[in-house]
């Protein structure tokens, strides 16, 4: 047996190994897959195990996560080392034998599905089928603006190129063609899917559902399509790789056949093996038919490791350091550059990068918060160059254009306006993507169009991304546009996602705060919330929302009734507190602009704002009530939705709702009876 079928059965071997401990798990497509992997990290990827997250390093993207064993076969059998907080190797290997060992244990680094964060050399979380290859578009083109915006003649310092294993489920999925598409349009020839066209999946066959000619779909992308017809023949596989590394002008998609569970004399074939252990006396078959001792487990042969440490390990190892040396040329030639890329890979923001920002004056006429976002967005451009983002084609209702940047095309990769097309599935996405290069950035669009960027925007949550979504048309003050278009529910179901800060300012300096939020946040992900319709820009001071509810207008004296709102409801509020206080009934209104951090502010202050004394309470707010009765008390009133809204003009429908002072000084009144 060769040296490298040795390598290619190892991790073969490893991974159906470990999904057998753990009784748990997907060995069909690891073991199929091995050949991919190897040629992959061994040959072709410019990638240091010693330092993972060295940013000249190409990537690898696992999207068919449920073989996260093959993953971390090659994390343990290359050496990656662990990084600290601040990515620096820690001295200890990522993926121990005893980490596969408990495969998909509790505190084992090898979990069911890659957790980007958890275990190094993990370059983004994978699991939900398409999110991996459409993340990848996001590293691609963050890679390719860092080498438009900072190579200079003789320092290509950005350069890296994107593996990404993948399959049929990827294929299926809508992210993935969108994705793929966008990645056509753009040209990114830094991009190389591998898909595993194994006509298998869950069900069955891929028979049952999926008989497209993906080749030319892919061709009608704008893609360089190759194919292998056994991925167990290294030397077509090496060919096609070496064709993607030759081809500048396109994506690469490598359509390799492979049989799942290969080896698998029983099994090959079989939806048994892509989604269930072996069992133990399918694998002693399995490595009697590899010629490997039937009765080992977790067997690593003498010299597989030193085969990979004298692959990747020495040209990984030389490649970094010569990227390092040409770096320290570089910050010397280029100073100001180089201070901005250490910046980027620090997650900091520059000195001085809210020097442009502005306070808005009082104004009874006011200004939508989708329009004073798109201003306070631009002043915060000025001083932070390595801020791109983008709309789903709606930068002129989002107002997310960055005003005199130019365009990312495929023929200007340094453009810093992003088009993502009518592809809000994606665009959250390629948006991870894009955070993991280290690039500050951004997406828009309608805020009801959230429910086809949710589950991206869960993984950002759960990959602590900063990402930020500029979320416009946030109620049925979108008016005539009618339900399908009024976010009603969507308030409550991005509240809902662990980490996610959510904020819907009542005016155009609170916009302005909540950037100063956002712009700040490193590890969670942010939503700003933001209306068509003007808000008055108030003559009260709004920096208390900085801790995210704060008391805006008082009572004198001890308040009977507390009014609490977001958003537009904060001038109605204010407008009924008048009433209210005419009445004799002493009001004060808290502007909750952000529940996530005002949750996180002390007990004291909380009760400051809140006090447990005052029960008679009114929340209000253009959604569900939902997740309001921490606020309110079981007494407390709300005046919101229940149900759809409806078409017609903004302000007949607040009436026909009970958004006006009228309904909030009546809930007000009989609050706590």
């Amino acid at each position: 047996m060769t040296m490298e079928n040795l390598a290619i059965n190892t991790i073969r071997t490893l991974s159906m190994d470990g999904v057998q401990a753990a009784n748990s798990g997907h060995p069909g497509t690891p073991m199929s897959l091995a050949p991919a992997a190897y040629l992959i990290y061994n040959e072709a990827m410019r990638y240091d195990p010693a330092q993972p997250t060295w940013l000249g390093r190409d990537r690898f993207v696992l999207s068919c996560g449920h073989a996260s064993m093959l993953l971390y076969s090659m994390l343990h059998l290359t050496g990656v080392q662990q990084t600290d907080g601040n990515g620096k190797p820690s001295g200890e290997l990522a993926v121990t034998l005893d980490d596969i060992k408990n495969f998909r244990q509790l505190d084992s680094r090898c979990p069911g599905h890659p957790e980007y964060g958890h275990t190094s050399g993990v370059e983004t979380t994978t699991g939900p089928l398409g999110q991996g290859i459409a993340t990848s578009v996001g590293m691609a083109i963050g890679t390719k603006w860092l080498g438009k915006t900072y190579n200079r003649d003789g320092y290509d310092l950005f350069d890296g190129d994107i593996y990404v294993l993948c399959g049929d489920g990827d294929m299926m999925e809508g992210v993935g063609c969108e994705a793929a598409s966008m990645a056509g349009h753009l040209k990114l020839s830094n991009l190389c899917w591998i898909y595993d066209d194994n006509k298998i999946t869950i069900e069955g066959s891929t028979d049952l559902a999926f008989s497209e000619d993906v080749g030319m779909r892919f061709e009608a992308y704008g893609w360089n399509v190759v194919k292998v017809a056994d991925i167990n023949d290294l030397p077509a596989m090496r060919a096609a790789i070496d064709t993607f590394k030759a081809t500048d002008d396109r994506p690469t998609l490598i359509i390799v056949k492979t049989v799942i569970g290969y080896g698998a004399p029983n099994l090959a074939g079989t939806h048994t093996a892509h989604g269930a252990p072996l069992g133990d006396e399918e694998i002693r078959l399995t490595k009697e038919g590899y010629g490997w001792p039937a009765d080992e487990k977790f067997l690593v042969p003498d010299g597989v490791r030193e085969h990979f440490a004298e692959g990747v390990g020495t040209r990984g190892a030389a490649a970094s350091a010569a990227w390092t040396e040409m770096f320290e040329k570089y910050r010397a030639a280029f100073p100001a550059e180089a201070a901005q890329i250490d910046k980027i890979a620090a997650g900091e923001l520059p000195v001085g990068w809210d020097a442009a920002m502005e306070a808005f004056p009082a104004d009874e006429k006011g200004i939508a918060s989708r329009a004073s976002s798109g201003k306070v967005l631009n002043q915060v451009a000025k001083e932070l160059p390595w801020m791109i983002g983008g709309s789903a084609d709606l930068s002129p209702s989002n107002k997310s254009d960055l005003s005199g940047e130019a365009s990312f095309l495929a023929d200007n990769y340094g453009g810093r306006n992003l088009h993502y097309g009518i592809r809000e599935n994606a665009m959250g996405s390629i948006c991870n993507g894009i955070a993991l290069t280290g690039l500050k950035t951004y997406c828009a669009t309608f805020f009801v169009f959230t429910d086809y960027m949710r589950p991206a925007m869960r993984l950002a949550a759960l990959m602590e991304l900063p990402v930020f979504y500029i979320l416009t048309h946030d109620s049925i003050g979108v008016g005539e546009d009618g339900p399908t278009h009024q976010p009603v529910e969507h308030l409550a179901a991005a509240r809902s996602i662990p980490g996610m800060m959510v904020f819907r300012p009542g005016d155009a300096n609170e916009v302005s705060q909540a950037y100063r939020t956002v712009m700040g946040l490193k590890k969670n992900p942010a939503c700003l919330i933001l209306t068509r319709q003007n808000l008055p820009t108030l003559d009260l001071s709004v920096e208390g929302a900085a801790r995210g509810g704060y008391v805006i207008a008082d009572a004198d004296g001890t308040p009977d009734v507390i009014l609490i709102a977001t958003g537009s409801e904060v001038s109605l509020c204010l407008e009924a507190k008048k009433v209210l206080d005419a009445d004799g009934v002493k009001t004060r209104v808290v502007s909750m602009p952000c529940m996530e951090l005002f949750d996180a502010q002390d007990e004291a202050y909380q009760q400051s704002v809140l006090p447990d004394s005052v029960t008679r309470r009114v929340g209000v707010e253009m959604g569900i009530e939902q997740g309001w009765r921490k606020y309110i008390g079981r007494c407390g009133r709300f005046v919101g939705m229940e149900g759809f809204g409806a078409s017609a003009p903004a302000g007949v429908l607040a009436k026909h709702f009970g958004f006006t002072v009228e309904n909030v000084v009546a809930q007000a009144k009989a609050a706590g009876k």
